[in-house]
């Protein structure tokens, strides 16, 4: 009696070896380290590079472990965080506006766990940190993107009023400057734009001039509405890029905390979050050379000078047909035709009617799609750091419109893959509403939590031993069994960790031990039952049969209730509060087969099979 066949043996031993295995990468720590990616898919990182970056490290006497080479990225190791900080602003000032350079944590398990696909488990910005950004908001570039359009609405007005004007534009200091001939027309121009336009403010310049402003309650609007828009527009950013439980929060009137804790690429969510890429569509100028336009710098008054991903200048008319802002969805994937990357688009109903129309008047003319990016460059200056505001702008794709282009239509000409991803992906979660600069990058390192680290560990292996000092001196043997159920249910709920890379936060350490006085209740209520059997008469044997038997019941529908509890405080809770439900819930599953398979187990190893008089418990 109480003998289990060996298969049951051999399964419970390899789920115990499966939890080991992937628990073991957490026994290793983490070197402070700097990434080095290319800002767009053609940068190449060879080993080229690698000996590039190496050697201006050495030049720079910047002690370093080692450098590693990891699919399109290098990553450099460091000792010492104050050499991790100092190596990242030489770096970036040396390897200049191609390469993006970002701080990281990177686990120092050995290449053979790599290898086999192992990772430990991500820990929170209150235990491992991650990767804590402040951006800063322009709010001057909201103010004048408002301005701006007032401008194409003030032309509107006064061309459909037959108001006869000289120019119309942004003032130097602000605000909307009309010019006329005479002051009649001026005149006409004011009570026109007052009663059509009451929400600019119209200041007397001159009998030739008119200044237009705007209020102060509509410049407070625009900026609340620029800072919400740009918190969601990150937040949609963030959900694209599967984060746990990030922080994405207002501070003060124009700053934004952005937190992702557990972020492994900080390189790639920082040119995620701080890109503010966007698609113009204009109609190519046909009637004019664009190489002599180039050459000469003499630009047609209606049309733009750009440039193609090669170089060569593109003229294109000032007129913009559509904007990035009319789409609602966007997809990557392969062009039919040419089997190159594409970007598939979806527009809202008022950008598709505008798009139709535009394009079904111009059938048999090219088009250019000009994507936009505002980027922000960083140098040591005189031993201080000083930013550096760009716009990079270039024709990615020029084509003839051979049909009138509505709601779904396609973007081609991308570099890579990866671009057309990370274009979808832009598109998709929106445009911001203003630019906005990162303002401090801080990767959050060990010694920021590692007070937290070792509480939570103490009041881990204070609860163990207590508990297991508890389980000894009450149950004997028993106890000891269970306690090494215990320690198998542990092992077993970091590596499920691990394996789900979940993220362990300081709540989540609470959940871990809440879970192990949990399992050994369980045990308690075995243990109390083979008890009660030998009370009853029953012999040894069948009191440890009885009593894993008749109490699995009870065993499942306390743990059960417990499981519901924890899945509702998953889905209604947040931030923190998850961190704990996924612990409680996943250490409730491994307590199951612990405290209840595992530890039957050793009991039947240890007294199954055996003629017992007497049973200590």
């Amino acid at each position: 009696m109480n003998q289990y066949p060996w298969w049951k043996y051999l399964l419970i031993g390899l789920v115990i070896l499966w939890g080991l295995i992937f628990a073991l990468p957490n026994l290793f720590g983490e070197d402070p380290a700097v990434q080095i990616s290319g800002a767009r898919a053609n940068i190449a990182i060879d080993p080229a590079f690698q000996d590039r970056v190496a050697a201006l490290l050495d030049t720079e006497k910047l002690p370093h472990k080692r450098l590693e080479l990891e699919a399109d990225r290098l990553l450099v190791r460091f000792t010492d965080p104050e050499e991790q900080l100092k190596a990242a602003d030489i770096l970036k000032d040396r390897l200049g506006r191609d390469y993006i350079v970002a701080l990281n944590l990177a686990s120092s398990e050995p290449g053979f766990l790599r290898a086999l696909g192992l990772n430990p488990m991500y820990l929170g910005l209150d235990l491992r940190g991650g990767v804590h950004f402040l951006m800063q908001v322009d709010m001057d570039a909201t103010i004048k993107q408002v301005e701006d359009s007032y401008v194409e609405d003030v032309r509107a007005q006064l061309r459909a009023a037959k108001v006869l004007y000289t120019s119309v534009g942004r003032a130097a200091n602000g605000g909307i400057r009309v010019e006329f001939k005479d002051g009649a027309e001026r005149d006409k121009a004011a009570q026109v734009l007052h009663k059509q336009l009451p929400s600019l403010q119209q200041t007397e310049s001159d009998p030739l001039s008119l200044k237009l402003t705007l209020g102060e309650p509509e410049i407070r609007e625009k900026r609340d509405f620029a800072l919400q828009q740009n918190i969601t527009t990150l937040r949609n950013r963030v959900n694209e890029l599967g984060v746990a439980e990030p922080i994405i929060q207002q501070q003060g009137n124009d700053r934004i905390v952005v937190q992702l804790p557990g972020v492994q690429d900080t390189a790639r969510a920082k040119e995620i979050l701080g890109a503010t890429a966007t698609l113009e569509f204009r109609l190519a100028d046909e009637e004019n050379d664009w190489t002599q336009a180039a050459a000469t710098g003499r630009i047609p008054l209606n049309s733009r000078l750009y440039k193609d991903r090669e170089g060569r200048p593109v003229l294109l008319q000032k007129r913009v047909m559509l904007t990035g802002d009319s789409i609602v969805d966007a997809a990557s994937g392969l062009d039919q035709q040419s089997g190159g990357p594409a970007v598939f688009v979806t527009l809202d109903g008022k950008g598709a009617k505008r798009f139709e129309d535009a394009t079904k008047d111009n059938i048999g003319k090219r088009m250019g799609v000009v994507f936009i990016e505002n980027k922000t460059e960083t140098k040591r200056v005189d031993g201080e750091l000083k930013k550096t505001a760009y716009t990079v702008e270039e024709v990615i794709n020029l084509a003839t419109i051979r049909d009138r282009l509505g709601r779904r239509f396609q973007i081609t000409g991308l570099d890579s893959t990866r671009e057309a991803r990370d274009l979808a992906l832009l598109l998709r979660a929106g445009a911001l509403a203003s630019p906005i600069e990162i303002i401090e990058e801080r990767t959050v390192g060990p010694s920021a939590g590692k007070e937290n680290i070792a509480q939570g560990f103490r009041a881990a292996m204070v609860s163990l031993l207590v508990i297991a000092a508890f389980m000894v001196g009450r149950y004997r043997w028993f106890g000891a069994i269970a306690t090494a159920a215990l320690a198998a249910n542990v092992v077993l709920l970091i590596a499920a960790l691990s394996m789900l890379q979940a993220t362990l936060t300081l709540p989540g350490i609470a959940g871990i031990v809440l879970t192990m006085g949990m399992a050994v209740d369980a045990n308690v209520l075995i243990y109390e039952r083979i008890r009660e059997e030998i009370r009853n008469g029953n012999s040894p044997q069948a009191a440890i049969h009885a009593g894993f038997d008749r109490a699995f019941d009870t065993i499942i529908d306390s743990n059960l209730t417990t499981l519901i509890a924890a899945i509702m405080l998953f889905g209604f809770g947040t931030g923190p509060i998850k961190g704990f439900a996924v612990t409680l819930s996943i250490g409730i599953v491994t307590s199951m087969f612990t405290a209840v398979t595992g530890s039957r187990a050793l009991v039947n190893l240890i007294y199954g099979g055996r003629k017992l008089q007497k049973l200590t418990i």
